[in-house]
């Protein structure tokens, strides 16, 4: 059992967070498609495959 106390997070924090994750997951899946258009190669350095990144930025920004 964890021993470590829990902090209680406000809504306000919760949704404050939510909202940051999920720019973040724009912001990151915009890159992503970018990168794959204008430098494809770079995929292959990253360990991704074409497919990989379609189904990636494919997914709308609520979902990991």
């Amino acid at each position: 059992m964890d021993d470590a106390p829990t902090l209680a997070r406000s809504p306000q924090t919760a949704s404050r967070g939510l909202l940051a994750t999920w720019r973040e997951r724009i912001r990151v899946r915009w890159k992503l498609a970018q990168m794959a258009q204008e430098n494809p190669h770079l995929l292959k350095d990253i360990g991704l495959t074409k497919q990989q990144v379609e189904t990636e930025i494919a997914k709308p920004f609520w979902r990991r």
